[in-house]
């Protein structure tokens, strides 16, 4: 059974830093693309950042320069490095893998940038 599982949220002050990490369990093979994605109060769900299998990596425009996604294959698990964090960076964020052109959700975990 393949699960994401997310960890790292929290709250922050403006111009912080967190680290958000993704632990996928139940394969090792057939993932496409991985990434992660927030939903802040009264607003839809929007990229953050996507990376597939083969190195290619997006941004939102939004977080371009401050945050960074990254891999680690032989621990299986997705990271979301922020920086300079902002109010509006709060949010619940999710990851998302795409697996055997299946798209499975992690549940979430809370960002709360906050003086």
């Amino acid at each position: 059974q393949v699960q994401l599982v997310e960890s790292g949220g929290g709250s922050v002050q403006p111009g912080g830093s967190l680290r958000l990490s993704c632990a996928l369990s139940g394969t090792r093979a057939g993932i496409s693309a991985m990434g992660w994605f927030r939903q802040a109060p009264g607003k839809q769900r929007e990229l953050v950042a996507t990376i597939t299998d083969g190195g290619i990596i997006n941004y939102a425009d939004s977080v371009k320069g401050r945050f960074t996604i990254s891999r680690d294959y032989a621990k299986n698990t997705l990271y979301l490095q922020m920086g300079s964090l902002k109010s509006e960076d709060t949010a619940v964020y999710y990851c998302k893998g795409v697996i055997f052109r299946r798209e499975y959700w992690g549940q979430g975990t809370q960002v709360t940038v906050s003086s």
